[in-house]
């Protein structure tokens, strides 16, 4: 994967992850200050993570002044057209799977690039697309999504997995459309059928 394409995916999941990050802060009735740490936290949270896992430090994040820019212009937009973007409920919903999809993917190809093992490189997929959201939800004081029976975690790593098998096996770029679309489709099919992970038998879950 060329680099151009990696850090525009990477910019595209930032802004969709910080958007999410933002909305939950204006929310919570969070100042302007707090709904932009929030946002920060969401969109470069997992891909801080990582980096500092691998050793490319100082991360991304702190060495690009895009990795910063993108998410306070999103969480500025965020705040003051916060109406709008609170009646775009179920689209946030499809873009934060979009950010999922493509943070997976961006995450588990650095990984690999930095000489991981192929499940190593799948796990860091993973934690770059659920890190950030984790980080924002114990932030703002919830349970995290992917502790709530949501079928979150399990798309990500499916699509990590794949990218991973991608990058290491030297297929053209346009493969990791399939690694995606995986993610991006069991993630979807996941929020209209309801479907959710297991959870323990004879235990009140409402």
């Amino acid at each position: 994967m060329s680099d151009t394409l990696l850090l525009v995916l990477d910019l595209a999941g930032i802004a969709v992850f910080a958007s999410t990050g933002a909305l939950v802060g204006v929310r919570k009735g969070l100042d302007v200050f707090g709904v932009m740490v929030l946002a920060l936290v969401t969109g470069l949270g997992g891909g801080v993570l990582r980096d500092v896992l691998i050793g490319a430090v100082p991360p991304a994040a702190l060495d690009d002044w895009r990795y910063l820019a993108v998410p306070a212009a999103t969480s500025v937009a965020v705040f003051v057209f916060h109406p709008t973007f609170g009646r775009m409920e179920r689209q946030i919903m499809v873009l934060d799977a979009v950010g999922l999809a493509l943070f997976c993917v961006t995450g588990a190809v650095k990984a690999d690039e930095a000489g991981l093992g192929f499940l190593a490189s799948a796990a860091l997929g993973l934690l770059t697309g659920v890190g950030g959201g984790l980080m924002r939800d114990v932030a703002a004081g919830r349970v995290p999504v992917i502790f709530r029976g949501e079928l979150y975690a399990t798309p990500a790593f499916a699509g990590a997995l794949i990218a991973t098998l991608i990058h290491h096996q030297g297929y053209d770029a346009w493969w990791y459309a399939l690694a995606v679309g995986v993610c991006l489709g069991w993630r979807l099919l996941a929020l209209k059928r309801g479907w959710t992970a297991p959870l323990p038998p004879g235990i009140d879950h409402g």
